[in-house]
């Protein structure tokens, strides 16, 4: 066996991680500040080392095998794992440890930030960028550490600590009186789109026929649909972790009893990053303030 085959250099492994999770020399050379004509010469000798078709070429354009497919997931892993191996290093000779975190765009404004100069008081030399993200993370291709999202159950080959459990309350402006679940079905519903289920979990569990919803526009954020509630468009379904603020202050109201989404928060990520200081540090003050 000739392991000098099996091991192709770096370069030639980032240039076909890149084209690859792009479909595109153009973009991969525009990210690794190289030219278009590298990047091809570069995913040509890696081919020709491995003796295996990795793209399809159609003029300008390229396109990943089967193989080619195979190959660039199993590569975005090890070059993720050796990214995580280095800034472990890095952190530990340091002593200063950063972490790259997505979370839900409002849960991170409303819970997180608020919070987060306790972490800070409490480990002085950390630093947690924050990244806004709605859509499930893939940390095979991104540079994400760690991620708070919503979901039903565990998501497999994630590490997963269950942080609490999603607890939904209607909220309407304040001048209305408090409604009853009939009474609210007979309003314009407002909805998150990432939660379509949210109304029709809450008619089953009062006992309302589902034909019976007057369901109105959906929102990407849970914060457009809080300022879409203060105008007066509809009613809203939302955590009542997303507007504790709001309800304390009078700017709306909520009626009924919350209720029990089949939705919890998690934190997420990677096992290869368990080791990382900054993740270990603050998956511990996480978890402490829940």
């Amino acid at each position: 066996m000739n392991y000098r085959r099996l091991t192709p250099s770096m370069s030639l492994l980032l240039a076909f991680e890149a084209a690859a999770r792009h479909e595109s020399y153009t973009r991969a050379a525009e990210e690794l500040s190289l030219t278009q004509s590298a990047v091809s010469r570069q995913v040509q000798a890696l081919e020709q080392s491995l003796g295996l078709t990795l793209f399809r070429r159609a003029g300008r354009q390229v396109q990943l095998t089967d193989v080619g497919r195979l190959y660039q997931r199993e590569v975005a892993e090890a070059l993720g794992q050796l990214r995580s191996a280095t800034l472990q290093a890095l952190a530990f000779q340091s002593g200063v440890g950063t972490l790259r975190l997505a979370t839900l765009p409002t849960f991170g404004s409303k819970w997180l930030l608020p919070r987060l100069h306790l972490f800070y008081r409490a480990h002085p030399g950390m630093l947690v960028h924050i990244h806004s993200r709605i859509e499930p993370i893939d940390f095979a291709t991104s540079e994400i550490d760690a991620a708070i999202g919503v979901g039903v159950g565990e998501l497999p080959g994630l590490t997963c600590h269950r942080l609490q459990a999603e607890e939904l309350v209607v909220i309407h402006t304040p001048d209305r009186p408090e409604l009853t679940p009939g009474q609210i079905a007979e309003h314009l519903l407002l909805n998150v789109a990432n939660n379509p289920q949210a109304w029709p979990e809450w008619f089953s569990h009062h006992g309302l026929p589902h034909r019976a919803m007057h369901l109105g526009p959906s929102f990407e954020l849970t914060s457009h649909l809080v300022q879409a509630v203060r105008a007066g468009i509809g009613i809203g379904l939302v955590p009542r972790v997303l507007v504790e603020e709001e309800l304390t202050s009078g700017e709306l109201r909520c009626s009924g009893q919350p209720f029990a989404s089949r939705r919890s928060y998690y934190l997420l990520y990677p096992p290869r990053n368990e080791a990382l200081p900054s993740l270990r540090a603050f998956r511990g003050w996480l978890l402490g303030q829940i």
